[in-house]
């Protein structure tokens, strides 16, 4: 199986990583936060612009996918630059309704591969009752056993790790669908989740080691740079490796998820847990790397340590993926 990228794959990661270097997400995260969603919209309109959200929604619904490995790298990408909002989410929705292959799911996923809609999706039993920035969105779906319904309403904003991670108890709402085939179409839509999920902490770890090998170059200590001491190197080296081990995992769960392998729950469970304590690894040595400044909510800095944690354990915590390995 090969795991290397090929030089199409490389240049999509490359062009939407000079896409969001120039967009100042640090900017749209703090507004999404506050609850302005002006400038993460915007920003969601250019991702959809470069085909991010088409890459799950096949082509006979305007789409380009499903893809599930570009789709790793695209989120990587999201998760090194923080970008906020229910990216996961809406590609996971974009998964369950193209399954589902209802009309009224045909309908949107035209609309969610131009980035014209916004959607999250809950599934209580993998990610939790909780859906993520349902206020923001422009549909709420649920999937509670054989059943998915459009929740009618939202119940208050629950308190995040990360602000910009704002959650609400979805609420009533019309059944769309029901049977087998929910059930099969939404364990499908919480693998692609977790997949995404783990890309996102993948991307999310890289961005905290670089700025931390930054700052340590640069903060000095008894005269020199404290990159230089030993400790400190073994501390970045540990990180680095555990970023560079989950690479391979999350690209081979991709491979499986998009031809179908009947062992690709635990491949994207493998990734997840992998991906997701590397980055928080990634994130405890950024803290402790800069020392008490990392604690300052005005460096850009924080806005990625807040995400580690509750990436880490969206869409199937570590003991629940880890489950899922040792029972596959």
């Amino acid at each position: 199986m090969r795991f290397l990228l090929d030089d199409e794959q490389r240049e999509f990661a490359r062009s939407l990583d000079g896409m969001l270097t120039a967009a100042d997400t640090p900017a749209a995260v703090r507004a999404w936060a506050a609850g302005d969603t002006a400038p993460g919209r915007a920003l969601w309109a250019r991702l959809a612009e470069a085909g991010v959200f088409a890459l799950a929604v096949p082509e006979r619904h305007d789409g380009l996918g499903p893809l599930p490995l570009e789709l790793a790298v695209a989120f990587t990408e999201l998760g090194r630059h923080a970008v906020p909002g229910p990216l996961v989410e809406t590609v996971a929705a974009a998964a369950l309704l193209d399954r589902l292959g209802t009309a009224e799911g045909a309908a949107w996923l035209p609309q969610i591969a131009s980035g014209k809609a916004v959607l999250s999706l809950c599934v209580p039993t993998v990610g939790g009752p909780y859906a993520l920035d349902a206020d923001a969105a422009d549909a709420v779906l649920v999937v509670e056993g054989d059943t998915v319904r459009l929740a009618e309403t939202t119940g208050p904003v629950q308190p995040s790790a990360d602000p910009a991670r704002r959650l609400a108890r979805p609420l009533g709402g019309a059944v769309l669908a029901r049977g087998s085939a929910v059930t099969a179409a939404g364990a499908y839509a919480a693998e692609v989740a977790a997949l995404a999920t783990a890309a996102q902490s993948l991307g999310l770890g890289r961005a905290l080691l670089d700025q931390t090998v930054q700052y340590v170059g640069q903060r000095t200590q008894f005269g020199v740079a404290i990159g230089s001491f030993q400790a400190v190197k073994h501390r970045l080296a540990d990180t680095l490796i555990a970023l560079e081990f989950a690479q391979p995992l999350l690209h081979s769960a991709a491979l499986a998820l998009a031809e179908g392998a009947p062992h690709s729950s635990a491949e994207v469970a493998a990734a997840k847990v992998t991906a997701g304590e590397a980055a928080y690894a990634a994130a405890r040595t950024a803290l402790q790397l800069h020392g008490a400044v990392g604690y300052t909510e005005e460096l850009d800095l924080a806005l990625w340590i807040r995400k580690a944690r509750p990436l880490r354990d969206a869409w199937g915590t570590p003991v629940a993926c880890r489950a899922r390995v040792l029972m596959s």
